[in-house]
Parts: C-alpha cells; structure tokens; sequence
C-alpha cells in the first residue's frame, strides 16, 4: 500500500460530456446509435442520429463512459461508431497514470461505496465538479493490470456463457420454426393461444420493507428482467414484500410464462416474454412473483416451450405493435386481445412431447450456464473490493 498515490479523478483524466438532443433528433433508422442512460441500464431500446458531430461527440469500440444521471455506472462500449447522449461523459485516462481496464472496475466500486448512496440516500445526478473532485488511492501500473487481469478473466468467462446462451436460444427458435411454421405436413388444428392457456394472473409490486401485513419476502420479475433470465440468470431482480394471501395467488411455479403487458417504445414493442424454469426458482431460493406491469402465464400441461418459442416468434416479427393500446407515454399491451384473437396451429401432446424432448436438454444447459454466471459474478464481487483496497495480493 506504499506505493499507492492519491489523485483527483480529474488529473487522471478527460471528462468530455455528451450532447443533449431534442425528441424531433431522434429517429427510428439512421446512421448512427444513440446511446442514451437507459440502453445502459435496460437494453436494446435504441434511437438514431443521421448528424454529423465533432469527434469527441462519438464513442468507439473499447472507450470508457460514465453514466451520471437516473443511475451511475461505469461502461465500457463494444460496438462501432456511436454517439452518447448528454447524461453520459466519455473518459480519456491519462494511460501513465490509469489502466483504462482497471479504471472501469475502480469505478464499479467507487461508484457502489462514494456515490451510489450507502444509508438510501441515493442522489439522482452528478455535477462534473462533483465527479472530477472524487478522490482516488491507486496502485503502480503493473499492479492496476494484474488486478484488471484477475477481474476481467472472470468478466470473460460470463460473456462467453452468456453468448453461448444467445446460440443455444437461436437454436431453440430454429428447432420451433422448422418444426411447427415451415413443416407443411405438420397434423395440427386452428386455434388461439387462450385455447393452450389455462389461467393468467395479475403481478404485484408491494413494499420496499416488511410494513403491516406486508411481510411475505419475494424476487418480483419487471419487464427489465426478461433479458437476464432468458439467459439462465436473474440480474438484478428486486426483493419486495407482499401480503399472504397475495402470494398464494400470484407466486409463479415451473413452466409458467411472464410476460411484459406495460412500456415499449417507439421501437420496441411490448410484449417481451421468458419461461419460468425449476431450475431459476430452485436458483432464487425464494418466492417469485411478476410486477404488476406484467401478467403471468400458466399454460396447458407439455405447451410451456411452445407457446414460449411461438410467442418469441410472432415478438420478433413485430406483431405486438397491433396488439398495443396507447399513442402517447407508456403502452400496453391488450393481451386478452392477443390471447384470444392471434390464430395458430396447434399441434397434438404427442408432437409437443417429441419437441419438448429435443428441447429440454437445450435448456438445461442455458440455466446451468446462468447460474454458473451467477456464481462467477459473486466472485467477483466479492474480489472486487478486496482487491481495490489492497486487502489481497495479485
């Protein structure tokens, strides 16, 4: 710890703001992304730009960004030319001084401890001053680089489990499609969705603490979370209480199916859906419910890949935009129209049980790659500080 000097974040590096747009700037299609506060912390929801900037207006595959206002976070942006928005600043390190690796897991954990709001007192932005002013204890370079070494390997392994998610949910799509869309001699009758659906079921949102009756403990699944546990692991899914009788009615069992009722965009549609697997709820190690911004499925015996994989399917090729109510603000999704108006084919059990047979396996694998993930990501965690603070050796 000797060797360790202080600096204020700003004299290690460039804090170079985004720039703020108007609605009408933003467009469906166009040259360039937009990256905005929100594709950090939620996903793929995306508008674009056809302006022409100053080049410190863009980011590039592998720089450094900061989200500072409605959530801090350090990112690092894969992908091509893009541009940040206003409430996002780029940092140009200072590469004698700052590993750009390290400087992005410093953040992590200086952002967790200093700025997030420890005792819940969390502020909602931060004034470049503010942030430039931080201080921060640094080890030499070559230590800086072995610590990032450490916490990056890790870091590598989860988004290599988590691409080979994505094939293996590629695969899975592929399987349904060449089975039940492109298969012409495929023995089906005409149906509905509400026809392989046995009973839907409103979420709940509750309490923040235990407060009067309020004190059944469950994870609570938002439309946020459909990404995380579509890839076998459950991100960030908030804890909540609610009252007793409510969770008798609402707790989620294996093979049911959460769905997005309430959001969207312009761009992407409501509707986003994942399967409830033995394996996330054995996982969780608690009672799970949906938000009530969702709606849980509980389908008929055998049809929970099925109707999960048709769904995805019809998700993909934009049909839920018809089925949305609401031109202004949030957007919701008339599922009792989707479910008893969307025509499909419906195969026999034991068409669906042949398929279910293929399918299992796939997805045994990618709940066994998510909780792998999850127990990289403790790790990690766990590392992470120790490691800032000099506690462990590299």
């Amino acid at each position: 710890m000797s060797e360790w000097k202080t600096y204020r974040l700003g004299e290690i590096c460039q804090v170079i703001n985004g720039r703020a747009y108007k609605q009408e700037e933003l467009l469906n299609r166009g040259e360039y992304p937009v990256l905005r506060v929100g594709n950090i912390f939620q996903g793929n929801n995306w508008y674009y730009s056809d302006l022409e900037l100053p080049d410190d207006k863009y980011c590039y595959n592998g720089d450094l960004l900061y989200a500072w206002s409605c959530g801090f976070a350090p990112y690092i942006w894969r992908g091509g030319k893009c541009i940040y928005h206003y409430h996002i600043w780029k940092l140009k390190e200072n590469t004698e001084i700052i590993d750009r690796q390290f400087f992005y897991y410093y953040l992590i954990i200086h952002t967790k401890y200093n700025l997030g709001g420890t005792h819940g007192s969390v502020m909602l932005h931060l004034t470049k001053k503010d942030f430039e002013n931080q201080i921060l204890h640094l080890p030499p370079l070559d230590v800086q680089r072995k610590i990032a070494g450490i916490l990056g390997a890790l870091d590598d392994k989860i988004e290599l489990n988590r691409r080979i998610n994505t094939n293996l949910e590629e695969q899975a799509q592929a399987l349904f499609k060449s089975w039940f869309i492109d298969n012409e001699s495929l023995k089906s009758k005409s149906g509905f969705f509400k026809d392989i659906i046995q009973t839907t079921l409103s979420g709940d949102w509750g309490q923040e603490v235990p407060k009067g009756n309020y004190l059944s403990e469950v994870y609570c699944i938002r439309g946020a979370d459909i990404p995380n546990i579509k890839c076998g692991d459950k991100g960030n899914l908030p804890t909540r209480f609610i009252l007793e009788k409510n969770l008798q009615n609402k707790k989620l069992s294996e093979n049911d199916l959460v769905v997005e009722i309430s959001g969207g965009s312009l761009t992407q549609s409501t509707g986003r859906i994942c399967l409830i697997t033995n394996s996330l709820i054995r996982g969780l190690g608690k009672d799970v419910i949906c938000t009530n911004f969702c709606r849980a499925l509980k389908p008929v015996s055998g049809y929970s890949f099925f109707i999960y994989l048709y769904w995805q399917y019809l998700y993909n090729k934009n049909i839920m935009f018809s089925y949305e109510n609401g031109t202004t603000g949030i957007k919701n999704l008339n599922i009792t129209d989707f479910l008893n108006k969307e025509a499909i084919l419906i195969p026999d059990k034991n068409r669906i049980q042949e398929f279910n047979n293929m399918l299992q396996p796939i997805y045994d694998m990618i709940y066994r790659n998510g909780m792998e993930n999850e127990h990289l990501s403790t790790l990690r965690d766990t590392l992470l500080p120790k490691l800032m603070k000099g506690e462990i050796k590299e």
